[in-house]
């Protein structure tokens, strides 16, 4: 009976109200004193009780000398509650979520942990509407593979800045080719990738050696935009590089200071 009472509870009977109800289901109509008597609710609040049940619909009256109540069946019971509760569910789902929507803007979520990086990577993959912009390594590539030749299957335009061999194509593939990776590895201290739908949100991650891969996704405008101007600039840099020779440009950044500083994090020695 606790366990019954207590599932009650939860749909807001107060446990008098719990034991007066159920009094009623087995032996009714009933006189207050009657229902005081067999569920062991106090005489002195056995009305007050009584009452409540009626104003939430769950006992009514029988016209009677003495006045004698009556339960509303279990099975109405719980449809009406049932009902009430989609009721209230729905409601708080639309307010909640439109209250919600004027403050995402501004919300960033911090995300630990190799699998789940690589699960909100998937995902919004999953839900790009028009385009991705991508700049990952070449480790992550078979993770994502089928996601995204799904999407480009599906009429995304997917730009993707790679590191990583040449023969590996993620959509429409630029290899960063100016510089080597594992200069941009060090200096970011590991693998820095970025996913990015629809100039509307953004995953910025970090895969490291012997370290748990970090994330942050957010739909500010301002991190969104930066994350695709960063793989822009990447992309003209690599088509740039082509053009000129890996050699020139390598040549350019080693031997000036401030180049080098920019290129490498460190001082020109």
């Amino acid at each position: 009976m606790a366990d019954l009472y207590r599932e009650l509870q939860k749909l807001g009977f107060s446990q008098y109200e719990c034991k007066a109800y159920i009094s009623l289901l087995k032996h009714f109509p009933m006189t207050g004193y009657e229902i005081s008597k067999r569920s062991g609710v106090p005489r002195s609040m056995i009305y007050e009780v009584v009452g409540k049940l009626v104003d939430k619909g769950a006992v009514y009256t029988v016209p009677s000398e003495p006045v004698t109540y009556a339960p509303l069946s279990a099975k109405e019971l719980i449809s009406r509650q049932r009902k009430e509760f989609e009721q209230s569910f729905d409601y708080l789902e639309r307010e909640l979520a439109a209250l919600e929507s004027e403050q995402e803007v501004d919300v960033i979520r911090r995300i630990s942990g190799d699998d789940l990086v690589v699960e909100e990577m998937l995902d919004l993959i999953g839900k790009a509407e028009e385009e991705l912009w991508l700049s990952i390594w070449e480790p992550q590539v078979p993770l994502i593979q089928g996601g995204i030749d799904r999407r480009v299957k599906e009429g995304i335009q997917v730009f993707t800045m790679l590191f990583g061999k040449p023969e590996n194509q993620v959509g429409v593939t630029f290899h960063h080719d100016y510089m080597a990776p594992e200069v941009v590895e060090k200096r970011m201290s590991g693998r820095l990738s970025i996913v990015a739908r629809d100039q509307k949100e953004v995953l910025i991650a970090n895969f490291a050696p012997n370290t748990v891969a970090w994330a942050v996704k957010t739909q500010d405008p301002a991190l969104v935009l930066v994350a695709v101007e960063y793989i822009r600039h990447d992309i003209m840099m690599a088509e740039l590089t082509k053009e000129l020779g890996p050699e020139k440009v390598e040549a350019l950044w080693r031997n000036r200071p401030e180049l080098f500083h920019v290129v490498t994090g460190k001082r020109f020695k």
